[in-house]
């Protein structure tokens, strides 16, 4: 795909606790916050923010590393270009602060600036509550902003974090056993889901992470696992991307079946549920 010039997406800024990011917006009904991959918000993922606006919610991009709206891929770029763009992102998330990349038990700091976000497009946006999906580095974020209850649905996408150097890492996820508790309880006590997707294969997202999530969760942990065949064979890169660089988008392909149940997720807990179930919301914690 070439680079998106982000029409149709209108264009704002959040802060919360000193930190201002900017923030990309689709759409009208309750909130989405959509977390890019490495490299960033490419045009296949402004593409599935599309598809969430197009169910009746709001898409919120917060921009977290990268340049909106860039292709970063081989096809488009060239080959030392996007892997000299991909390096940067990952690079500048690797030694950010706001990023816990190799650290196991513990939550990003970024999570409590996602969700003040959350926090501030539920009062903006309306709806019984938040929807959240992470994708790869960003994946594990929405697990941690299930601590908060204003979240109803959160999706981890091929959550990558902690980086699978050793055998503890891999059998992980980037969340404090606070948080962990916390989103536990709620699974228990609110019947929250959680659900997860991933190929097989990828190494970056072993099956020991999604087994420590059942453990964790029980029933309420939904693994969505694909083959490897099943990734778009046109994609530069080993499957990875569910939803955006290795989807089919295709009546009756797999990934597209996924695509379907992040979807459905998102419309049937924050579409089809009355106001009153999520509760009084507390007031939003940051603003534009």
């Amino acid at each position: 795909m070439a680079d998106h010039d982000l029409t149709g997406f209108e264009r704002g800024t959040f802060a919360h606790d000193g930190v201002t990011r900017r923030i990309l917006r689709r759409g009208t009904g309750p909130a989405v916050i959509v977390m890019a991959e490495i490299p960033g918000i490419t045009p296949k993922v402004l593409a599935f923010a599309e598809r969430v606006a197009a169910i009746g919610c709001t898409a919120v991009l917060p921009v977290l590393f990268g340049t909106p709206g860039r292709e970063g891929f081989p096809a488009s770029d060239g080959r030392l270009k996007s892997a000299l763009y991909t390096a940067s992102s990952m690079g500048k998330a690797c030694v950010s602060r706001e990023f816990t990349v190799l650290a196991t038990g513990k939550s990003s700091p970024v999570v409590t600036w996602l969700r003040a976000l959350a926090a501030y497009e539920h009062e903006r946006c309306g709806g019984p509550g938040v929807g959240a999906i992470g994708m790869c580095l960003t994946g594990g974020f929405a697990l941690a902003m299930a601590a908060d209850e204003r979240l109803l649905a959160p999706v981890l996408s091929q959550p990558s974090l902690p980086l699978a150097l050793t055998k503890g890492r891999a059998a992980g996820i980037d969340i404090s056993a606070e948080d962990l508790a916390a989103v536990r309880g709620r699974c228990e006590r609110d019947g929250l889901r959680v659900m997860g997707l991933r190929f097989r294969g990828d190494r970056l997202v072993p099956g020991d992470r999604f087994a420590f999530l059942r453990r964790a969760l029980g029933d309420a942990f939904v693994a969505v696992e694909l083959d490897d065949s099943d990734a778009n064979p046109e994609a530069a890169l080993p499957p990875h991307s569910v939803l955006t660089e290795h989807l089919v988008d295709a009546p009756g392909e797999p990934t597209r079946a996924a695509l379907d149940e992040v979807l459905d997720l998102f419309r049937t807990r924050l579409l089809e549920q009355p106001q009153e179930a999520a509760g009084e919301t507390p007031a939003p914690a940051g603003g534009e």
